[in-house]
C-alpha cells in the first residue's frame, strides 16, 4: 500500500512537472516569437546598432537579476573556460545579434524569423563536420527539405540581386549553430545560466563598441513611443526572460523536447508580423515554410521519439 502511494504521488509530481514545462515552452514561443515583429518596430525608429546596443543591456541585466533570484554561481573556472564563454559570446549572440538586426532592415521580418530558425540544420551539419556526429536518415531527408525550402524563399529575391536580407537571416542562424556546437565541444564547467548572463553581458560590450566605432554612438533621435516600447520588450523579453524560460524548460524535460519550442517560435513570429506590422507572405514565401518547418520537425521529432522510448524502457 505504502509502495502504490508512494508511485502515485511520483506520478503525480511527474505529471505536474510536465503540464509545468509545457505552459514554459508555450511563454517561451510567444517570448520569442514576439520579439521579432517588436525589433522590426524598433528599427522603424532607431538604426540596428542603437537597437541591438539597447536589447543586449536590457536582456543582460533581466538575466543577471534572474540568476541573482535563483542564487546561481556566476563562477567559471579558470581562463581556458572563460575564453570559451568569449568565444560562445561572439557566436551565440554578438553574431546572432547583428545578423538578424541587418536583416531585419533588408527583407520583411516573416521571412527573417523563418530563416532564422533553421538553425536546427546548421546544428545538425556543423556537429557532424565538428563532432563527427553522422545525420541519421530522418536528419538527411531534414537537410534537403531545408535547401528546397531555401532556395524557395531566395529566388525571387535574387533574381531582382544578392538577397542581402536572406543572407544576413541564415547568417544568424548558422552564427547561433555555430555556437550550439562550440559549446557542446568546449563542455564548460559553470552554471548555464551563469554562463548565458556572461555571453549576454560581453555581447552588450561588443555591440556598443560596435555602435560608437561604426555608428557615432546611440542614436535615438528619431525614436518614436513605439520604437522605445519595441526595444525595452525585445530587449527585457526576448534577450533576458525568454533565456531565463529556456533554461527553466532544459532542467525539466530531456533537452530534444525542449527544443521542439523552436518549432513554435517562427509560427508565433510569422502571425505576430501579420497581425501587428502588416507582413503579407506571399505564395512562394508560404511554401517555403512549409519546407522549413518540416526539415526542422525532421530533425528535432526523432530525437524525441528515441528518447520517449528509452524512457519506457527505463524501470
Amino acid at each position: 500500500m505504502i509502495v502504490n502511494d508512494h508511485s502515485a504521488r511520483k506520478h503525480a509530481a511527474r505529471s505536474a512537472g510536465d503540464i509545468q514545462a509545457r505552459l514554459l515552452l508555450i511563454l517561451l514561443c510567444l517570448s520569442w516569437g514576439l520579439t521579432w515583429p517588436a525589433m522590426k518596430i524598433a528599427l522603424a525608429g532607431m538604426p540596428p546598432l542603437s537597437m541591438r546596443t539597447l536589447t543586449a543591456a536590457f536582456g543582460a541585466l533581466t538575466l543577471f537579476l534572474i540568476c541573482l533570484a535563483k542564487r546561481s554561481s556566476f563562477r567559471v573556472p579558470g581562463a581556458r573556460a572563460c575564453g570559451h564563454v568569449v568565444v560562445a559570446s561572439f557566436l551565440n549572440v554578438v553574431g546572432f545579434s547583428l545578423f538578424s538586426a541587418f536583416a531585419l532592415m533588408a527583407a520583411t521580418t516573416s521571412r527573417v524569423a523563418i530563416l532564422a530558425y533553421t538553425l536546427p540544420i546548421w546544428t545538425v551539419l556543423l556537429a557532424w563536420l565538428v563532432l563527427n556526429e553522422r545525420p541519421n536518415r530522418s536528419q538527411v531527408i531534414a537537410i534537403a527539405l531545408c535547401a528546397v525550402g531555401l532556395a524557395i524563399l531566395i529566388y525571387p529575391l535574387a533574381a531582382t540581386g544578392i538577397p542581402l536580407g536572406a543572407v544576413f537571416a541564415v547568417g544568424s542562424a548558422w552564427s547561433w549553430a555555430a555556437g550550439t556546437v562550440y559549446i557542446k565541444w568546449a563542455r564548460i564547467d559553470a552554471d548555464p545560466m551563469a554562463v548565458a548572463s556572461w555571453q549576454l553581458t560581453m555581447a552588450f560590450f561588443v555591440i556598443a563598441g560596435c555602435m560608437f566605432a561604426f555608428g557615432g554612438g546611440l542614436d535615438l533621435h528619431n525614436a518614436h513611443a513605439g520604437a522605445l516600447i519595441g526595444v525595452v520588450f525585445a530587449g527585457i523579453v526576448g534577450n533576458g526572460i525568454a533565456y531565463g524560460l529556456w533554461f527553466a524548460i532544459v532542467r525539466r524535460v530531456p533537452a530534444a523536447t525542449a527544443s521542439l519550442g523552436i518549432l513554435g517560435i517562427p509560427v508565433v513570429g510569422v502571425l505576430a508580423s501579420i497581425l501587428i506590422i502588416g507582413d503579407r507572405p506571399t505564395v512562394a514565401d508560404v511554401i517555403g515554410f512549409a519546407f522549413i518547418f518540416a526539415a526542422s520537425a525532421c530533425v528535432l521529432v526523432t530525437p524525441v521519439a528515441a528518447a520517449n522510448a528509452m524512457n519506457k524502457a527505463t524501470p
